[in-house]
């Protein structure tokens, strides 16, 4: 990640509210994997729909309720984002829904 992102020309700001590891369905993986990947699905989604990329993503905030899971969201964080680095905050700390294992929630500037 970076320590810093600064952003020159943008036109329009994407605020993507923290997306979790659940399905169209409300259907919920038991396991941290299928939820990262979930999460990252979800989070695409969200740029497509605004005509983004995960190219456009400059600040993520990533919260974890369990950090013996930290690891794997880190794994497929790089994963998703290859050499994209946005600037990025990660947060041990309970969620809402106690099946959820991981929530992300991102800006995106284009």
């Amino acid at each position: 990640y970076s320590q810093a992102v600064e952003v020159t020309g943008a036109t329009r700001t994407l605020y993507i509210s923290g997306q979790v590891g659940a399905d169209a369905n409300n259907n919920v993986p038991d396991d941290i994997t299928a939820q990262c990947r979930l999460v990252w699905a979800n989070i695409q989604a969200q740029l497509r729909a605004a005509g983004m990329t995960l190219d456009n993503v400059v600040k993520m905030t990533t919260i974890v309720p369990n950090f013996t899971d930290f690891a794997e969201t880190r794994r497929i964080r790089a994963e998703m984002l290859g050499d994209r680095r946005p600037a990025a905050t990660a947060i041990v700390g309970g969620l809402a829904n106690p099946a959820w294992k991981i929530e992300i929630e991102a800006i995106a500037c284009a």
